[in-house]
């Protein structure tokens, strides 16, 4: 049985949960394949690590940035909150809107069908991969339905198991794997190519920003959030580090370029077919770890914008039983299993990048408005070091990624800033709703 949340979601997840959330928003697939995108466009060991470092610079002064955020604003929906407050709701919207339709929609069906692709390879269960796809999503809704506790401790879980994966690869590496002669550099690294190599690194380490959507449910959300954003980022900066040392240890710059696959290259060549089998258990983990996070933090947002009344009410119905939003939860993991079962995932996959990174630097230049006008008071534990340089450096950081992007796939950002702004007439219809229900009552 559900109802409208005049109450609130209850705050049921400590310090460990919420830095599990952080770290399992970042963690995917990605750490197993990006590092061979990165050395085709960087040669130099020197500069392949550099990149990654860079990276994790970048993640860190986000997360530096969303942990302000979150002390200031501890309340469910994250970013959305942030951008609604502190521009326009009409801007909050837009996000929700691109969320839902653009950054979600694909993303969700398309890792859903790579985790059902590595499981019939694994197991050699007679069901298609979208079967397995619509499947997963459905029991991962199931759980995340049975409340946020719930929804946690999977994730955790699986978290904790990714992590396994690849403190395994990296102390594999360095005592079982001898490094290669070194080869002649494959041509001039150059600050263009340096830009280009971020691009796949700063997607490997986007993520730690679906924490926030869950802040109202944290519990001392003002101390815990940001010391979990802080944490989190940082864990996974040690994590990605140690798995490209030991890629450039084992396969040296050369063969890194080489292979599209360094993890499973790098332990076929230690433990045979057993690792790389090992590495695609890892990558099927990972994969419905990504999934078992969407579903828990994104679904906050599609709430949080019903119970503002720029959605549909039922959006906005909480369990009286678990306290999970239960519509919104079922919401999402319908989208997905629609575009899944579409086959049109991977053209909205090429949307999405553009709409994320806008979406990043806004909320960073959201923090210059709430200091100004000293939301959530002035002694605050945290604040962001070096702001507004830092800050300042995370938006522009942003609205390179967004022009990078448009110049390399001006198609695909142009659709993917269409669908954003296509939300103006939907929020327009919403809030003329809105005023048409409030206008009712008053007369009633």
């Amino acid at each position: 049985m559900t109802r409208p949340p005049t109450a609130e979601l209850l705050p049921r997840l400590g310090l460990v949960e919420a830095t599990l959330v952080v770290m399992g928003g970042i963690v995917g697939s990605g750490i197993f394949i990006n590092p061979s995108v990165v050395a085709r466009h960087v040669h130099s060991p020197g500069l392949i690590l550099g990149a990654w470092v860079a990276g994790g610079a970048v993640a860190l002064v986000g997360a530096f940035v969303y942990a302000e955020l979150a002390e200031r604003m501890p309340r469910v929906g994250g970013q959305y909150a942030y951008l609604r407050e502190a521009f326009h709701p009409v801007v909050g919207f837009l996000y929700g809107w691109a969320l839902l339709m653009v950054i979600n929609a694909g993303g969700t069906a398309a890792v859903a069908m790579t985790f059902g692709r590595y499981a019939v390879e694994l197991t050699g269960v007679p069901l298609e991969e979208k079967t397995v796809a619509v499947l997963t999503l459905l029991a991962l809704a199931a759980v995340n339905c049975l409340g946020v506790r719930s929804g946690s401790l999977v994730q955790g879980a699986l978290m904790v198991v990714k992590i396994g994966v690849l403190l395994t690869l990296v102390v594999l590496g360095l005592l079982l794997q001898r490094p290669p002669a070194p080869a002649a550099s494959a041509g001039p690294d150059g600050l263009l190519a340096f830009g280009a190599a971020m691009v796949p690194v700063l997607f490997a380490y986007g993520g730690w920003q679906a924490a926030n959507f869950v802040a109202a449910e944290v519990r001392e959300p003002r101390r815990n959030l940001p010391r979990a954003l802080v944490a989190g980022v940082l864990g996974v900066v040690v994590l990605y580090l140690g798995a490209n040392w030991v890629y450039l240890r084992g396969l040296g710059p050369a063969g890194l370029a080489a292979t599209g696959t360094p993890a499973s290259t790098l332990m076929g060549a230690i433990l045979g077919p057993r690792g790389a089998t090992f590495i695609a258990l890892g990558i099927a983990v990972s994969t419905l770890g990504f999934l078992s996070h969407s579903l828990l933090t994104m679904p906050r947002v599609y709430f949080a914008m019903a119970s503002d009344g720029v959605f549909f009410s039922s959006v906005a119905r909480v369990s009286e039983r678990t306290r999970a939003p239960v519509v919104a939860i079922v919401l999402q993991a319908g989208l997905g299993i629609g575009v899944a079962l579409s086959g049109r995932y991977e053209q909205i996959l090429g949307y999405v990048v553009s709409a994320d990174w806008v979406f990043f630097g806004l909320s960073a230049a959201s923090l210059f408005v709430l200091r100004r006008r000293a939301v959530g008071g002035e002694r605050l534990r945290f604040r962001v070091p070096g702001h507004p340089f830092t800050t300042g450096a995370f938006v522009l950081v942003s609205a390179l990624v967004v022009l990078s992007t448009a110049r390399a796939y001006p198609l695909n950002t142009l659709a993917g800033l269409g669908l954003v702004l296509a939300g103006i007439p939907a929020y327009a219809l919403w809030t003329r709703k809105a005023v048409r229900s409030a206008g009712q009552i008053s007369v009633r």
